[in-house]
């Protein structure tokens, strides 16, 4: 491959219904480090909690030998999904669990004057930090839509007063990619 590709990888959050996903447009050269915080910042998550890659070549995140987890800093997207069809899954925040699919859609050679990372689309908002994983995220919506239920007001409340499930701004999230 060469080092001047991209790959087009589309990260959809598991367990989900309906999905909510993203599809970038990344260096292959990058490495899984930049990818954790391009993930961060193209979801919504605020990279408040640890986090891990699995792929077939094994697990990286925060190097910890105790634990099997290699040096995510050193290895390039490229080295553990370098072609298309190829999956790794991502798993941020160990207390709520949410495991993100990232699958290489294709390899494409870099566009001159572009600036990668970059988001081409995507579905939905990003469940809020610490509400509790897939499952707890599915209790949060029912509560904020239904004004009846006893924690409607209590959640709306630590969300900052409104939600929206369905929302999503390709532009606001290229506007993040490109500040970080």
């Amino acid at each position: 491959m060469p080092a001047d590709s991209v790959l087009q990888i589309k990260i959809t959050l598991a367990d989900i219904r309906p999905p909510i996903w993203r599809r970038l447009q990344v260096p292959a050269d990058l490495t899984l480090d930049s990818l954790h915080l391009t993930i961060q910042t193209a979801m919504g998550w605020e990279n408040y909690h640890m986090h891990l890659f699995q792929t077939p070549t094994g697990d990286y995140g925060r190097r910890d030998s105790e634990l099997g987890h290699r040096d995510e800093r050193k290895v390039p997207l490229y080295a553990v999904a370098p072609a298309a069809g190829d999956k790794i899954s991502y798993t941020y925040d160990f207390g709520d669990d949410w495991v993100h699919r990232i699958e290489v859609e294709k390899a494409l050679p870099r566009e001159p004057g572009t600036a990668y990372p970059r988001c081409l689309t995507g579905r939905r908002a990003c469940p809020p930090e610490d509400c509790g994983g897939p499952w707890g995220y599915a209790n949060f919506i029912e509560a904020i839509t239904d004004p009846g239920h006893e924690e409607h007001d209590e959640l709306l409340e630590w969300v900052g007063g409104a939600f929206d499930p369905s929302q999503f701004d390709v532009e606001d999230i290229n506007k993040r990619l490109t500040a970080r």
